[in-house]
């Protein structure tokens, strides 16, 4: 963590303090002061389901609310006993690190206080892992599950498993710069850092405003897709809240077994994948609209390549299950068009009504699995709420390749690399060379790592990347009608959890937490 000290607490008041309200010591860290104010404000969640579950079976009720105390004791004290210091820059990825993986152990208390892993007839000595699993799922908003019985759990904690994923969606260091408005263009790196892209985007001149913009148009947004699918018949009020969040989200968790092929319904699908490709543009261009300019969608190349890229897997992938003759042209644009933009977006809702239905996409032709794999890989836009490499990278990688190609024919030759109009600093080239190069090497160690603990070659090949894109369905028997508990083993889970929270910090910020402690201890033996 961020090296700490003591220091008389900041004041923002022209007022002389005295008595009670004189300055209290405080520690100075950045990294404990953003940790308190996540780890309670993911307390709220856990109330909002002791409340829905207070108001249906009651049966989880206790938990979530002794988890709810716990977190928000935690983390009040945690807030209130620190002061954020000097942001440098081995302290970003040190307070967005830790920030991620406490909140994520806090976030499985819930799970193991109901005994929701507890299930009669299944072994509960995985207990633990599952529920570290489910929370890592959940906060990186990916959408695997270790869930063997949807009914066991009781509806609050079915919503507080919803929440960890809006949480997690927009990011939970985003809302803590939202709070910290002192932090000025620390609290941009640390957002950055959460969800990094090509540069940091500012929508306003101060940093915590951006921050409260961009959560803003999420509520929004959230509330848009929940009144829609209440609208729709079908859903239920809970349902619509629930997949609402999710959709926003890109997580893909719901709260029934088939997913979304539980309704059985066209128009609640079509909503879902309206709702997905909106989570997955780029939520600066949205807040831009909001305020007027709607040219903004239609100037930004990433957007472009991005409706592109799923309109063109999506012709490729129905083509392809049609001629296979497996199914009707109606029912391959339904389940290849769900799937493509579920996976492409990174959401991994299911559409399949049990196995062997249309939306399993494990029985599809290899080809059509080629292609949902390849769209794993990439994802989204920067800046929503998706994961994978990201559209913008692989713009602006194959417009270095490109180059590199024209300076073997003209070595003196000055081409920048550009994306769109604009050209891009070369550092930031070559931080996206060096993210696409350590992206390719966590792969292969993932799918060695889990091969060598017992997982079958196409299962890792599916969850590695699916875990790193944040996609949440895997392939062969981890598909999007079975369960992570059946299909990998304990070690295997606790693998996964963690390329899980890498493939949501995209990569860096995991990484680098480690060596912000080392390097601050060489330098206080310098």
């Amino acid at each position: 963590m961020s090296k700490a000290h003591y220091r008389p607490v900041r004041q923002y008041s022209n007022r002389k303090p005295t008595g009670l309200s004189a300055p209290v010591s405080r520690i100075e860290s950045t990294t404990l002061h953003v940790m308190g104010i996540a780890v309670a404000a993911i307390s709220i969640g856990m109330f909002i389901g002791a409340l829905v579950e207070w108001g249906s079976t009651n049966r989880d009720t206790a938990a979530l609310l002794i988890s709810g105390v716990i977190a928000l004791g935690v983390g009040g004290v945690l807030w209130r006993v620190t002061v954020p210091g000097n942001v440098r820059a081995r302290d970003v990825f040190s307070a967005v690190g830790w920030t991620w993986l406490v909140v994520t152990l806090v976030g499985a208390v819930p799970y193991l206080l109901g005994g929701t892993f507890d299930v009669p007839g299944i072994d509960r000595s995985g207990r633990f892992v599952n529920a570290i699993f489910e929370s890592a799922s959940g906060f990186s908003a990916t959408g695997s599950t270790a869930l063997t019985d949807f009914e066991h759990p009781g509806r609050g904690m079915m919503m507080h498993r919803q929440i960890t994923q809006w949480y997690g969606g927009m990011g939970i260091v985003v809302l803590a710069v939202a709070v910290l408005p002192f932090l000025g263009v620390g609290g941009l790196d640390l957002m950055s850092a959460e969800a990094p892209g090509p540069s940091g985007d500012r929508l306003t001149p101060r940093v915590s405003e951006t921050a409260k913009r961009l959560w803003a148009t999420y509520v929004l947004f959230t509330l848009a897709v929940a009144i829609t699918l209440v609208v729709i018949p079908g859903p239920s009020l809970y349902d619509g809240v629930a997949h609402g969040l999710t959709t926003a989200s890109t997580g893909g968790f719901s709260p029934h077994a088939d997913s979304i092929g539980a309704f059985n319904s066209l128009a609640v699908e079509i909503a879902i994948i309206v709702g997905m490709v909106v989570a997955g543009t780029n939520f600066s261009l949205h807040w831009r609209m909001l305020r007027g300019d709607g040219g903004a969608y239609w100037r930004d190349p990433e957007l472009r390549a991005y409706v592109a890229l799923l309109v063109s897997a999506s012709a490729l992938v129905v083509g392809l299950l049609w001629l296979d003759g497996d199914f009707s042209l109606a029912s391959a644009a339904r389940a290849g068009v769900f799937n493509v933009v579920a996976l492409g977006t990174s959401t991994g809702f299911g559409s399949a009504q049990g196995g062997g239905s249309p939306g399993d996409f494990v029985l599809w032709v290899p080809a059509a699995q080629m292609v949902i794999l390849l769209l794993m890989v990439v994802g989204a836009s920067t800046g929503s709420t998706s994961g994978g490499i990201k559209v913008m990278r692989v713009q602006v990688l194959l417009s270095h390749s490109i180059r590199a190609i024209r300076r073997s024919q003209q070595p003196h030759a000055v081409i920048p690399v550009k994306h769109g109009r604009r050209a891009v600093r070369e550092d930031i080239v070559s931080r996206m060379a060096g993210f696409f190069i350590l992206y390719l090497l966590l792969v292969l160690a993932g799918i060695v790592i889990l091969t060598v603990l017992g997982s079958g070659f196409v299962e890792s090949i599916g969850a590695t990347v699916g875990a790193l894109g944040n996609m949440g369905p895997a392939l062969g028997s981890a598909g999007p009608t079975a369960n992570f508990t059946e299909a990998f083993n304990e070690p295997s889970r606790l693998v996964l959890a963690l390329y899980m929270l890498i493939g949501r910090l995209e990569i860096f910020p995991i990484l680098l937490m480690f060596a912000a402690p080392i390097r601050a201890a060489g330098d206080r033996l310098r």
